[in-house]
């Protein structure tokens, strides 16, 4: 009698995070010695700013090492709702917030308890690769909504309108984007909510994650700000991984409406718990303290990415929407260049260079390179793109 099998369905389906694999398969080769330049990062190449790790120090020493509650700490779930309410315009309670264990975590929790086997969710492409997998985790529809470079890859609106029927149950939204680096202009926004007050039973998520990292000029603006009266359908992520270059620290957040956030925090309980007590403390320390640290390493990127973008500019064939927050570039491949996948896999055999495949974000005619390393390698890496397309 045949054994059933181990792995469940859903997890046989379930595709591992290329951006990952690409940036493990990177340090591998390094590691047995090979000259690998690697514009494939995915986060900030700064250390974490002083204060808020001697916050998490100090917590440490005064003995910020035990269980706290599954939602988080009190002290920061009202710092957050502060932020929200003063920086992003969006009036909020501390019970509205759910301190997670990054911003993945408060995207998964958010799915398990809104979506229910066989609703879609719309996800505009590209998109940043975990939405569609945690999309089919909660037993949902993914449904992609493409958009061209060669229109800056904005919405198209009507097209999206076309797409929600009685199964839609959940549109995302990123800006700035992830891989892109577009961001929303305001008046967009307000075209989408028109949209929305349309269909009532279409909730938004709205990823915010990247909300500091912008070119100058760029104006960030929150999704929920922007339509008020639809604030009860519109959940908002973000963290500190990006701005604040606490990647490692695994702390995220999600506001919104309170039942839903209290069934989110009652699957936390079941599921992590608390987030880490004393890195908690260094987050709290993040919200409160000085903010300097955070425009100093925008400033940076900026920089960064104006080498990207005029680098990728003198390369022949390539084509690229100019990015304008995050910290990556999305170039389009000459014509008649190999699909992403191969091309990644020759750029890391051929010249050393380790860039991440657009077919990973939904585009396999992209290429996905992060300005969030020291501007010397970008401009080496730069250098071995020109050599390889030379080649090909």
């Amino acid at each position: 009698m045949p054994h059933p099998p181990l792995i469940s369905q859903r997890a046989v389906a379930l595709q591992p995070s290329l951006t990952l694999a690409i940036s493990a398969k990177a340090k591998a080769l390094k590691q047995e010695g090979k000259d690998i330049c690697s514009l494939s990062a995915g986060e900030p190449n700064f250390d974490t700013p002083e204060f808020i790790t001697e916050a998490a120090v100090q917590a440490l020493r005064d003995g910020i090492t035990r269980y706290g509650p599954a939602a988080g700490d009190p002290e920061l779930r009202e710092a957050v709702a502060s932020k929200l309410s003063e920086t992003n315009q969006i009036p909020t309670r501390p019970e509205n917030v759910l301190i997670t264990n990054g911003g993945k975590q408060a995207i998964y929790n958010l799915f398990q308890v809104i979506l229910n086997p066989g609703d879609e969710v719309i996800i505009p492409a590209p998109y940043w690769l975990s939405y569609p997998e945690i999309t089919l985790l909660a037993g949902a529809i993914p449904k992609t909504l493409s958009s061209s470079p060669d229109d800056g890859f904005c919405l198209d609106l009507e097209k999206l309108e076309r797409m929600i029927n009685n199964k839609t149950r959940l549109l995302i939204l990123n800006s700035p984007g992830n891989p892109t680096g577009r961001v929303m202009p305001l008046v967009e926004m307000k075209q989408l909510a028109e949209i929305l007050r349309r269909h009532p039973q279409v909730l938004v998520m709205s990823d915010e994650i990247y909300e500091f990292l912008l070119s100058d000029g760029e104006v960030h603006y929150s999704f929920a700000a922007t339509a008020p009266d639809l604030v009860n359908r519109i959940f908002t992520v973000n963290g500190f991984a990006k701005g604040w270059a606490m990647t490692g620290w695994r702390l995220g957040y999600l506001s919104g409406n309170l039942e839903v956030i209290k069934a989110a925090s009652a699957l936390q309980s079941q599921s992590t718990s608390n987030v880490c007590s004393f890195a908690q403390r260094g987050a709290l320390a993040a919200l409160t303290g000085p903010r300097d640290c955070v425009f100093a390493m925008a400033k940076k990127y900026n920089s960064r990415r104006e080498i990207l973008f005029n680098g990728l500019n003198t390369i022949k064939g390539l084509s690229l929407v100019s990015p304008k927050g995050a910290f990556y570039a999305f170039p389009q491949l000459p014509a008649g260049s190999p699909k992403s996948i191969n091309f990644c896999e020759l750029a890391l055999e051929k010249v050393g260079l380790a860039i991440v495949p657009g077919a990973a974000f939904g585009n396999d005619n992209c290429v996905r390179l992060s300005c969030a390393v020291r501007s010397g390698v970008i401009s080496e890496g730069l250098k071995r793109l020109d050599q390889l397309i030379s080649q090909l």
